[in-house]
């Protein structure tokens, strides 16, 4: 099509006048090319898909009966704003009881969102001034970081390294930084490295947020699916709430990733203030979801059984890759094992990222993976792989363990 005035009117956020024309591959259009080449260079094979990040299974029965229910009530058809009162109340009680964190007040320290991520995508407009600082955790999610800069705000990334168990060194950034930073972003247990928080440094970011005046943005979109102990929530610690939110969702916990319901609870200002933005933005989740989400909500359970089946396919991930050399760990969360990427195969091709070791397991091991290049040279492999029931649960781990088994890694 030939260009038309609409090529120079595009956003520079965007691209400006570059929109549509930039040649770069980004890593997951890069993995989805290598998965079509690896198709077409053996008709017929199976890819095993160890790189997806969203639960293989649907949401269980009880939750699916609830929103066929309400779907058919009438009450329900409207627009729902800024929520429905009862989601607020099964979020409260579910903070509770899962995690101890006693009093959070449903009326004004809590809103439902459309899935976490319009939640992490609005809050930079509530804070972020041209000029203010988003501090941004790498690897991450980096949904808030695009848009403290479409909002004109500068992104700081603080490495997460293996040498502080995955944990950001706030004692790192630089005065001048800190001086401008408005926000804070964490995510424990964290994607893609599955590190858990502690109490002890959810302390020291109350005590950060305090003393240089930051809000905190805690995504704890994995925090229900814990290896060991009890699931941590950032509120439970003292002063929390003063500094910062928390915001869980439905999809990882509960197997909800497409019914794109969430909620963020904290500080009432900040809540408030992600309502306004909210409500400009869209008219709230359809009413008999968020039903169906309070139903969920109510049955934690459903998330230990979740639980079970994460920490049986990671445990058999972990002896899988460690009998090929790579120093593969349960992690404290998540569903992911984030390991380091080999340097070579011994006697064969050699790796200076990540991205390349993981474009020759789609392309000579038929294994798709996520490579992380951010703060070191990593590779993640999910437990979310599609597995009709545990027999064939087994039979794609022992495919995995026949395929990767004649590799020499060389680190």
């Amino acid at each position: 099509m030939a260009d038309t005035f609409i090529q120079s009117l595009f956003a520079e956020r965007i691209g400006g006048k570059k929109y549509g024309k930039d040649t770069t591959i980004y890593k997951f259009e890069k993995i989805k090319r290598a998965k079509r080449a690896a198709l077409a260079a053996n008709p017929g094979a199976e890819i095993i898909d160890l790189g997806v990040g969203e639960p293989d299974e649907m949401a269980f029965p009880g939750v699916v009966t609830t929103l066929q229910a309400e779907a058919a009530k009438p009450e329900n058809r409207g627009y729902a704003d800024n929520g429905i009162q009862e989601f607020r109340d099964a979020a409260a009680k579910y903070l509770a009881k899962v995690y101890g964190v006693k009093g959070i007040d449903p009326e004004t320290e809590v809103l439902h969102s459309i899935g976490s991520k319009p939640a992490l995508a609005m809050l930079p407009y509530a804070f972020i001034n041209p000029g203010d600082v988003t501090l941004m955790c790498v690897p991450g999610y980096p949904v808030i970081a695009t848009h403290t800069k479409y909002a004109g705000g500068e992104v700081y990334n603080i490495p997460l390294e293996a040498e502080n168990g995955f944990l950001p060194r706030l004692d790192r950034i630089p005065a001048a930084i800190r001086k401008r930073a408005k926000l804070l972003y964490i995510n424990f247990p964290g994607n893609p490295t599955g590190a858990m928080a502690t109490k002890k440094f959810f302390a020291e970011v109350v005590e950060f947020a305090r003393r240089n005046k930051v809000v905190v943005v805690q995504d704890a979109a994995y925090a229900a699916l814990v290896y060991k102990g009890r699931p941590l929530s950032f509120l439970s610690v003292p002063g929390a709430k003063e500094v910062g939110v928390e915001i869980h969702s439905m999809s990882k916990a509960y197997n909800m990733t497409g019914w794109r319901l969430a909620f963020i609870a904290g500080n009432p200002r900040v809540v408030s203030a992600f309502g306004h933005i909210k409500d400009n933005c869209d008219s709230g989740q359809f009413k008999a979801i968020q039903k169906a989400g309070v139903y969920a909500l109510s049955h934690p359970e459903i998330t230990e059984a979740i639980t079970a089946k994460y920490r049986r396919r990671l445990e058999s991930l972990v002896k899988t890759l460690k009998g090929v050399g790579f120093d593969a760990k349960m992690p404290g969360g998540s569903f992911y094992l984030y390991v380091r990427a080999p340097k070579a195969v011994k006697g064969g091709q050699t790796f200076e990222k990540a991205e390349q070791f993981s474009e020759f397991l789609i392309k000579e091991k038929l294994i798709s993976t996520v490579p992380w290049d951010d703060a070191g040279h990593y590779v993640r492999f999910s437990a979310t792989f599609e597995a009709n029931g545990e027999a064939d649960e087994a039979r794609v781990l022992e495919e995995v363990r026949k395929r990767l088994g004649g590799l020499e890694l060389v680190f």
